[in-house]
């Protein structure tokens, strides 16, 4: 017989939630979903619900560089786990933008969780209110008006972060509501699964049949194949109907640049083996790509033929025309594809085998480039830099990044990314001193690997105290500082400007202030020490330690593909 005093269910509910406020729902929320860490920057109510249940608390040195932060972690576990950013309300949102924006337009999926002014004064001005102002740099933007409403909008927000397009989801949480107790149970909230759309059997078969008709198609293998973990799948589709396969920036390392098939990267700056055979194409397979254009990547001539693979039907047809379009995840759609072609289509017959082209026109292309690689050139050529960051770190168990122009345009086109998430590639837009950010995050996500970034002085004078963030959170990553004195490649945007008064100049000293902030600090200026700076320094990340070598170069404004 039941005991007559037992508490019904409601009462039970009640009695374990009285001393539950908002923010504490919210932090077990995020226990449930496993997140490890909360980035971001005080104040929020988020950081202290956290930490009673062990969600560790990475404290950034703005708000910018947390968004960097959780973007690297994202990017690193291709969205598997997830990234959480929060931020005070009024100048921590406001601060935050630009991160946001930088991840939106690299469609990097990651919740958003800013706090908000008290309700009913949130549109008061000059209040400012996230869930008005970043509409358009989020895939969903809400705030929460009252307590009881949490379980649905975390339920709903995290499902969001989970499916579709990849990018940042934001959830406003005003401090008044976050103070107030909540009736719901962190253990009650159900994990949202990440849906992985097919395309239609029919679809499957055009582009299938498509490809096998053409006389010289290529993959244009887009950040997608990363985030849907589909590098095996691409790799065996290549093999299967010998296609070779080029990345863009974003989705370096989907294909490994090691393999004979590989083209290497269509940015801005490229191999020569990118050009030939985008120019030889007549089929364009864009896979896990939405085609945007942008400065940054080489464009699709107009006289392809493109089929386009993505998530978001928004990208179809909407910077080129194109022959087919498809709907479905990366890894998907790629099953399909192989499934069929070993059911219906084996025996292949005879097919082009590029693989030999490829290797003569990379090897050609590397011929010209080596005296630039090698050089002994003082102040030391950025390519000599690249080139010894090559042949000191394993790319197979490392993670590379690099800043915004020139070390991006330097880098790309010559590191070899041999295997899934070994390079964070990024720049539809390209804000000076992202690229820090990302390797922490990366770091945090990885913490066996060796992880690098490559960036100007431009781009330190923006993040650089953010070194500090490593080394405090015992993130130890190394950094390559370039430092020329000038800001790389703008004297020819303001040429007057530059003449009269050397608007293009900067100065300063980098490595003393990286062992200011507790890292260690260390300025090459000849050739031949730079290997074994780059060598002492991965031993000190290796114990522990965040480490920076400052580079002297001289400004180079020759990039392959370009020049």
């Amino acid at each position: 017989m039941a005991d007559g005093n037992q508490a019904k269910p409601a009462e039970r509910l009640s009695a374990q939630t009285q001393a539950m406020n908002g923010a504490q729902y919210v932090a077990g929320v995020l226990k449930e979903e496993g997140v490890k860490q909360i980035i971001g920057f005080p104040a929020s109510e988020l950081f202290d619900a956290s930490a009673e249940l062990d969600i560790r608390p990475i404290i950034a040195r703005t708000q910018r560089v947390a968004v960097n932060i959780a973007e690297g972690y994202a990017r690193a576990t291709a969205g598997r786990e997830l990234a959480v950013v929060t931020v005070q309300y009024g100048p921590g949102a406001e601060s935050a933008f630009a991160g946001i924006a930088q991840a939106f337009n690299d469609g990097v999926p990651m919740l958003f969780l800013p706090t908000g002014y008290p309700r009913g004064s949130e549109a008061v001005a000059p209040n400012f209110e996230s869930r008005r102002n970043f509409t358009h740099i989020t895939k969903w933007c809400e705030a929460a008006t009252r307590v009881a409403d949490l379980p649905k909008l975390m339920h709903a927000a995290i499902s969001r972060v989970r499916n579709g397009r990849p990018a940042p989801v934001l959830l406003e949480l005003p401090v008044d509501l976050l103070a107030e107790k909540v009736d719901a149970l962190p253990a009650d909230h159900r994990r949202p699964r990440r849906s992985k759309p097919q395309a239609d059997d029919g679809e499957v078969a055009r582009l299938v049949e498509t490809l096998l008709e053409a006389k010289n198609p290529i993959i244009w293998a887009g950040q997608g194949v990363l985030s849907a973990s589909a590098s095996q799948e691409l790799v065996e589709l290549a093999e299967l109907l010998n296609i070779p396969v080029m990345t863009t920036p974003n989705g370096k390392s989907g294909f490994p640049e090691d393999h004979p098939l590989a083209l290497g990267t269509a940015g801005r700056a490229r191999p020569a083996t990118v050009d030939h055979f985008l120019a030889k194409s007549d089929v364009v397979f864009a896979l896990g790509s939405s085609l945007t254009r942008s400065y940054y990547i080489l464009p699709v001539p107009d006289d392809k033929i493109i089929l386009q693979v993505t998530l978001d039907e928004a990208d179809l047809g909407k910077d080129y025309a194109i022959a087919q379009g498809v709907i479905g995840d990366a890894a998907s759609v790629l099953k399909q594809m192989i499934d069929l072609i070993r059911r219906d289509y084996l025996p292949l017959g005879e097919r082009p085998r590029p693989a030999a082209e490829i290797a003569a026109i990379r090897e050609a292309f590397m011929e010209k480039w080596m005296p630039l690689l090698t050089s002994d050139s003082t102040p030391i050529s950025p390519y000599r830099v690249v080139w010894e960051i090559m042949q000191t770190i394993d790319p197979r168990n490392s993670i590379v990044t690099h800043d915004a122009g020139n070390p991006r345009d330097q880098f790309c086109p010559f590191y070899v990314a041999s295997s899934p998430g070994s390079y964070i590639g990024w720049g539809k837009t390209t804000q000076l001193g992202s690229g820090l950010g990302f390797a922490i995050g990366a770091k945090l996500a990885r913490p066996e690997a060796t992880v690098v970034n490559l960036m100007g002085e431009s781009a330190f004078g923006m993040v650089g105290l953010d070194f500090e963030t490593a080394v405090r959170c015992n993130l130890p990553v190394l950094t390559v500082v370039l430092r020329n004195n000038v800001l790389g490649g703008y004297a020819k945007s303001m040429p007057i400007a530059t003449a009269k008064y050397d608007a293009n100049r900067v100065t300063g000293n980098y490595a003393p202030i990286a062992e200011a902030l507790g890292g260690y600090g260390e300025c090459v200026t000849e050739p031949k020490s730079l290997r074994p700076a780059l060598l002492r320094a991965l031993n000190r990340i290796a114990a522990g330690q965040a480490a920076l070598i400052e580079v002297v170069t001289h400004e180079e404004p020759r990039l392959a593909g370009l020049w």
